[in-house]
């Protein structure tokens, strides 16, 4: 059974699964998609070709799918895609694609987006991301699996945030974030491990301890990144997670990498 508030504006064509719920003074857009148990609570605009998957809830205020803000975008198709059982806090805004990232904004499944967080054109956000109050994601920001960013920090263009990575509070990132890299600061500088968030998702110690030993090799200050790489990744050659950090630092970037203060390297 679908659920709309008499004040709300839900425009021919919408389509609405089972359980959605909608509430006073939203507007939903033509193009619109809403999977099965979404809640939008009040004075939520959901605009354009924006698909919500099953099971998101969308507090007031959010502004979801409105034009991205790029002076090149000239009113093409594009889409924002999000994925299942999401919350999306208060004046969230998230916008869909350009031509030049592929047409496409994705928010993955099972995120935490709270209040004022801005998801730009061509993000794209995967699973068990946490977005706390304000963060600002410029376009084309990848942020990979469980990573957190804390309130306040802004991401420049095109970074990668990888895996289990977190970012502190109000920190100024124009630079990739390692998988279980942890960084903070304006300009954001590597400041270790998220040995945090590694052990409150289950890694096992000895996982740990090796991601620690190739972190010190990695950024340590002698030879040059490039035979770093290659010595870490022969001695570390049969442990996942290293391999991860030295797969993501070889892949094609427009970034350069976030590297840790010369006196904070061990």
């Amino acid at each position: 059974m679908v659920t709309i508030h008499p004040t709300a504006i839900v425009e021919a064509g919408a389509e609405l699964g089972d359980g959605v719920k909608i509430g006073p003074f939203c507007t939903v857009s033509a193009q619109a998609r809403l999977g099965d148990g979404v809640v939008l609570d009040s004075h939520v605009v959901v605009a354009g070709n924006t698909t919500i998957g099953p099971n998101n809830r969308v507090y007031p205020f959010a502004a979801i799918g409105t034009a991205p803000q790029d002076t090149k975008y000239a009113g093409e198709p594009s889409e924002l895609i999000l994925g299942a059982n999401n919350v999306i806090r208060e004046h969230v805004t998230m916008h869909p694609g350009t031509v030049g990232g592929g047409s496409v904004t994705r928010v993955g499944n099972n995120c935490l987006i709270m209040v004022g967080v801005h998801v730009a054109h061509d993000c794209q956000v995967a699973d068990h991301v946490i977005l706390v109050n304000n963060v600002i994601l410029g376009g084309h920001v990848e942020v990979q699996d469980h990573a957190i960013l804390g309130g306040m920090s802004a991401v420049h263009q095109f970074v990668r945030i990888g895996r289990h990575a977190m970012v502190g509070g109000k920190s100024a990132v124009d630079a990739d974030v390692i998988p279980y890299g942890s960084v903070l600061g304006n300009r954001a500088y590597l400041s270790g491990l998220n040995i945090v968030g590694l052990k409150r998702r289950g890694f096992e110690r000895d996982e740990i301890h090796g991601l620690r030993a190739a972190y010190r090799l990695l950024f340590a200050q002698e030879g040059t990144m490039q035979e770093r790489i290659v010595d870490v990744a022969a001695m570390f050659a049969d442990h996942e997670q290293v391999m991860e950090i030295v797969a993501f630092i070889q892949a094609d970037s427009s970034r350069a990498l976030c590297q840790p203060k010369l006196d904070r390297a061990a």
